[in-house]
């Protein structure tokens, strides 16, 4: 999810207590053996449970490097996220985000964004490494933009993207058999980079049904699979929080970029939401029919018994000033 520059949260939860068995699922396998689970929301209360989510309110952000407001979430969105009921809510275990076509605040559409940070930026989870798994189902349609993703707790290593974005899937709504995991890095803006890899669902599958969305995130390598088909692996990326002003510049050198396997070796909180239009995939025309929804069965975290080990070496790509 292409987010502008907007904050980021927290510290990783205990992980003591005993985690209930979960729930079988009939599509796909469980894991291997290797992950172990450690946190997970199934959505069977009857409420969203303020202890694992709050929300983005709103239709930007405030830039504190450059002392400016930036509309649009930095990417001339056209939704106001609110935590309205019509917007997001719980039933039949499973979590519904609805983006809707109405005015407020001079927005044109309404939705929410789920995130596992309180609004003062306090944790309420986040995990360095593991397995993050979401089942779901997606609103299709031109201009809608379904995304699960993962930002950073702090930004230690600089403003975004430095500091870095894990996104797990996000859909433009206008291409219902594809999918996107993407990462992206480098310099704050507008000085960063991303890789990113498609998807196209087998058998003429379609977005709109359910699948499991993961990725499985060990030091120096990021894997992304649907429905246990694994689909990309990326082993390169860099940060840097080399400056020009307030702006981000590119490094010139190696010892401009911040140690390996920077930026994804912080814990990140998890995001969940439904974004209209953008300069992603573009605005609704009329033949998108709102409301759209967008369902999540679970959303669920492991952690890798045994643990990890030392980082893989950064793999083959292109720096800005050369190979590694």
């Amino acid at each position: 999810m292409h987010i502008g520059r907007w904050c980021l949260v927290a510290i990783v939860v205990g992980m003591g207590t005993a985690v209930a068995p979960i729930r079988t699922n009939e599509a796909v396998e469980s894991p291997a053996a290797e992950w172990k689970l450690v946190w997970r929301d199934e959505f069977d209360g009857k409420e969203i449970d303020k202890e694992k989510w709050d929300f983005d309110i709103g239709n930007g952000f405030y830039n504190y490097d450059a002392n400016q407001w930036i509309s649009g979430w930095g990417n001339d969105e056209l939704q106001y996220y609110t935590r309205e009921p019509d917007n997001v809510f719980v039933k039949d275990g499973k979590l519904h985000i609805r983006a809707q076509k109405e005015s407020l605040h001079g927005c044109g559409y309404t939705s929410a964004r789920l995130k596992t940070r309180k609004k003062d930026g306090s944790p309420l989870f986040n995990q360095r490494y593991g397995r993050f798994e979401f089942r779901a189902k997606l609103p299709v349609g031109k201009g809608v933009w379904p995304a699960l993703w993962m930002l950073p707790q702090d930004e230690k290593y600089g403003g975004w993207p430095s500091s870095g974005e894990i996104d797990v899937m996000e859909a433009r709504g206008q291409e219902p058999t594809k999918v996107l995991g993407t990462l992206h890095f480098g310099s704050r803006w507008p000085a960063n980079t991303h890789i990113s890899k498609e998807y196209v669902l087998p058998n003429d599958g379609a977005i709109a049904d359910f699948h499991v969305y993961a990725v499985e995130w060990e030091p120096g390598e990021i894997r992304w699979s649907v429905d246990g088909k694994q689909y990309a692996t990326q082993s390169f990326w860099w940060s840097s929080g080399k400056t020009d002003g307030d702006k981000g510049s590119n490094p010139a050198r190696e010892a401009d970029l911040n140690p390996w396997p920077a930026p994804f070796d912080q814990p990140f909180c998890l995001v969940m939401n439904v974004a209209v239009g953008g300069k992603f995939l573009g605005k609704p025309d009329k033949t998108t029919v709102f409301p759209v929804e967008m369902v999540i069965d679970y959303v669920r975290v492991y952690e890798k018994v045994g643990g990890y080990g030392k980082a893989k070496a950064r793999g083959e790509g292109k720096l800005p000033f050369g190979k590694p």
